[in-house]
């Protein structure tokens, strides 16, 4: 049964979609007071009756939390989205685009997603199979005939379902290092005839993004239209997710975008996007502001069955292959995790017994995490504009609440000013380095 909408806030806190005030203690420009939300204007949910489950969550204690990440410029800027039974609770923007020339982040300031993207090839390739033009079994070199693999007989097992579930029987990550060297596509998918193979095609799981990216040849080959193109009509238009994109010239040509951030001595230093892993459009390609992914999550927690369909949503969030690595992560993978899988472009957990739907993303100078809490209807995005691994605390923070577990500090006590047991352990690990595209640095 689903639970309220009321079901993680005490007390319930509804967010408009707009940015939090930049900190002007980091010597970051006011942003405009129009564009700022007042205290007075967050309004409350209505009560409601029923046979509810009310646990923890606290929005006012998420903003809290966030504000302070974005404080003394710890991270430049984030955005984070909540939605409860198929409503938005919270999409809201803090921090800058840019330390350099700071503009306030809100609720449609671009990001770009990284690995979350591949959540959108899985969806698109998912109704497709819906639609009789795929097929989950079929051979990828049927659609893609120069395709080729070490040995025949690995060329003729890969399937689609294997593309989508990282079974391809390749070593992790393979040519993403030469991607990174500005390797175009075409050719690393040359290369990939060459590539050593640690199993048979459908045994065992390695993280790919070159072979991944093979779907979006599929698609074309199915239908005719350019992958791009195909989500942007299945997907993107139907869902309302107005300021996603595809590519360096999609998140440039957004009206306001988060710039990237890396290290620069002791400062954030902003730089421009590089363009090499948006090759990889599906393992890779996508832009989209916290309000395109409060859409998303909606529509992953089964609220918009006129664009996915259950019997889709049941073929993705269910688990292909065991990804045992997974336990052994940092912080709350290790403390949370009950058992870890693959499904098709997206990771099937168990979170301390409860069924969990999670994706990382990783490039250079952005990171984010989503994550689907079926038993609570619950979908959380957090979207960051550097490489710090700090946002990625708010992740386990909501769910933990959300579950009513005991309290950890997932961000550092430090920051949030808490006194709770910490137990997350190092809190510089990337959210999670099997996610990123290649070394995180495209």
């Amino acid at each position: 049964m689903r639970q309220s909408m009321l079901s993680i806030l005490v007390p319930a806190m509804l967010f408009a979609a707009t940015s939090a005030t930049a900190q002007t203690a980091e010597g970051w420009a006011r942003p405009d007071p129009a564009q700022q939300t007042p205290a007075a204007a967050i309004k409350p949910n209505p009560p409601t009756t029923g046979n509810i489950s009310v646990s923890q969550v606290d929005l006012r204690e998420v903003d809290r939390i966030a504000r302070a990440l974005v404080a003394g410029e710890r991270v430049p800027g984030l955005a984070v989205a909540v939605v409860q039974n198929g409503q938005v609770l919270m999409e809201r923007g803090y921090g800058v685009t840019d330390v350099s020339h700071p503009q306030p982040i809100d609720a449609h300031t671009a990001f770009r997603l990284a690995s979350l993207s591949k959540s959108f090839a899985s969806a698109l390739t998912g109704l497709l199979v819906n639609d009789g033009r795929l097929a989950w079994n079929n051979a990828v070199v049927r659609y893609v005939p120069s395709f080729r693999l070490q040995s025949e007989g690995a060329t003729q097992s890969v399937t689609v379902a294997d593309l989508m579930s990282h079974r391809v029987g390749l070593t992790k990550n393979a040519y993403d290092r030469d991607i990174e060297g500005n390797l175009d596509y075409p050719s690393a998918v040359q290369k990939l005839a060459s590539a050593p193979m640690k199993c048979m095609p459908g045994e065992c799981y390695a993280y790919q993004n070159v072979a991944f990216s093979l779907i979006g040849d599929v698609v074309f080959a199915a239908t005719g239209n350019f992958y791009s193109d195909a989500v942007q009509a299945r997907l993107f238009k139907p869902l309302g997710m107005n300021d996603a994109s595809y590519g360096l010239k999609g998140i440039e040509s957004s009206p306001r975008w988060a710039k990237p951030h890396v290290r620069g001595g002791a400062r954030w230093r902003a730089l421009m996007p590089k363009p090499n892993f948006y090759q990889l459009a599906p393992a890779a390609g996508v832009n989209a502001s916290i309000s395109d992914m409060a859409q998303w999550m909606i529509a992953q927690s089964g609220h918009r069955l006129d664009v996915l369909p259950a019997n889709v949503l049941a073929q993705l969030h269910t688990s292909q292959v065991s990804t045992p690595t997974e336990l052994r992560g940092s912080g709350w993978r290790r403390e949370r995790l009950d058992s870890a899988g693959y499904g098709f472009g997206w990771r099937v957990m168990s979170y301390a017994g409860h069924p969990l739907y999670f994706h990382g993303g990783a490039v250079q100078g952005y990171r984010g995490a989503m994550a689907v809490l079926p038993d609570r209807d619950l979908g959380v995005v957090i979207l960051w504009n550097s490489e710090s691994a700090l946002p990625s605390g708010l992740l386990p923070t909501i769910l933990d609440r959300a579950l009513d577990l005991p309290a950890v500090a997932w961000i550092p006590n430090t920051i949030t000013g808490a006194a709770i047991p910490d137990i997350a352990g190092d809190h510089s690990a990337t959210p999670n380095s099997d996610d990123s595209n290649g070394s995180g640095n495209d």
